[in-house]
């Protein structure tokens, strides 16, 4: 603890009380003694407010005459920097930390833009080194939607009357089917099993062999319902999944799938007598459905019509309207990295050369806002089949769906206008063209 500074007069008391007992001289050096302790102390005192203006006066003189050691009062503080100066500092390190993140933000989207990049430039080499992607890609066949549905009870699809099948193609191929008969049978086909669904194909309804398009299965929610509409128009319904869709057994290609079909025609043909059967293709089941009818006209046992949904003209040009390649449409090379590896898999699904050899009536329905086979392409394939001389018996007809209705490139079926659409054309003979 520091001593409390005595009272000056306190001081002059006892160097005058000591001075009467002592000699004059030492009474003298004494005396000069206590007045440079009072001077000090005077001079000490920073924090004091001077008692009269002679104390101030001998603090500024003390001040002046005093060594710098002796006029340092560690009682005295140090004057805080202006306010100001701290903002500004605070503010340089804000602006720092800021530029500092900048920096680190920028350098990490720079590294995920070239990792982006990278991936974008390696992907047409990987396509054409291996062609076999590209095949998937239009096959699809491992989408399986809708999911966690089981294929061989089409009862809980709400189809109550709908056989499921089981056919082989060839020794290492099992294909799943699905009968519907007309709906006016409904109640008569409860518990009826597979025999009886058979038999019924004879009945004098007409039959739609069903080819549907890539990905998804059968039990597709779309598919069914369109199924219900027919079937609600009095025909026959059969379609199935091709080789490595849905629980089909095999490995895809265009070959397997038009094999399947041929196979699935020739059942019918074998169990329906006289009646009509007509072959309906959607999307990428066009081109199964063109391959299928152009080697029916070979072997001359044509269909009694063929529908075509949404259909393209070939595979080339179909793969480079679809909305995924827009990011390479424009690539350096993009025939010769995408194009050509589909060719070379053996996929063609030539619909416009196909057409040029079939002999039966062709209807073709198109929406206009399809976003994944462009209208504009069901348009060119109907200019082409119109004046071709295999048709000149048959009638040809193009079905354009306005865009405002929204039915896009799976939701005819929702038109009001199909059932009549199909009544007037199945339902004539006469050879007619119409636009």
């Amino acid at each position: 603890m520091r001593k409390r500074t005595e009272p000056v007069t306190l001081e002059h008391e006892r160097c005058a009380a000591s001075g009467s007992s002592s000699s004059g001289s030492a009474a003298a050096a004494l005396d000069a003694d206590c007045s440079l302790k009072q001077n000090l102390r005077l001079a000490g005192k920073g924090t004091a407010e001077p008692h009269s203006a002679s104390d101030a006066g001998m603090k500024r003189a003390l001040g002046r005459h005093l060594p710098l050691e002796l006029s340092f009062n560690p009682r005295l503080t140090f004057p805080t920097p202006p306010r100001a100066s701290l903002t500004n500092s605070s503010i340089t390190l804000a602006g720092i930390d800021t530029l500092i993140r900048r920096k680190s933000l920028w350098f990490r989207l720079r590294k995920i833009l070239l990792c982006v990049l990278g991936f974008y430039i390696a992907i047409p080499f990987l396509v054409k080194l291996c062609p076999g992607i590209q095949a998937k890609l239009i096959f699809l066949n491992f989408v399986r939607v809708p999911y966690f549905i089981d294929l061989k009870k089409p009862q809980d699809q709400g189809l109550n009357h709908t056989c499921n099948y089981y056919l082989q193609p060839e020794d290492d191929v099992t294909i799943g089917v699905w009968h519907t008969i007309p709906s006016v049978w409904w109640k008569n086909a409860q518990g009826k099993d597979q025999m009886w669904y058979e038999d019924a194909l004879a009945s004098n309804h007409a039959i739609i062999l069903y080819l549907h398009g890539n990905a998804g299965t059968r039990g597709g929610d779309h598919r069914v319902e369109l199924y219900k509409v027919l079937s609600s128009l009095g025909y026959h319904v059969v379609t199935f999944d091709y080789r490595g869709w849905g629980d089909s057994v095999g490995t895809p290609s265009e070959r397997g799938m038009t094999y399947d079909a041929l196979h699935v025609f020739d059942w019918i043909k074998a169990r329906s007598g006289d009646n009509p059967v007509y072959i309906w293709g959607h999307s990428l089941g066009t081109g199964v459905a063109t391959n299928l009818v152009r080697r029916l006209c070979e072997r001359e046992t044509p269909p009694d019509a063929l529908i075509l949904e949404s259909p393209f003209t070939n595979i080339r040009e179909e793969a480079k309207s679809h909305p995924f390649s827009v990011i390479y449409r424009y690539f350096p090379g993009f025939d010769w990295f995408f194009l050509d590896p589909i060719t070379s898999s053996g996929i063609k699904f030539a619909n416009d050369e196909n057409v040029k050899h079939i002999s039966c009536p062709l209807l073709i329905l198109h929406a206009e806002d399809d976003p994944v086979v462009p209208f504009h392409l069901g348009r060119k394939l109907y200019n082409i089949a119109a004046p071709s001389r295999s048709f000149r018996d048959f009638k040809v007809q193009f079905i354009p769906f306005h865009s405002d209705l929204g039915y896009r490139h799976k939701y005819i079926y929702k038109s009001p206008e199909l059932p009549r659409i199909l009544r007037e054309f199945l339902g004539k003979s006469e050879p007619e063209r119409q636009h």
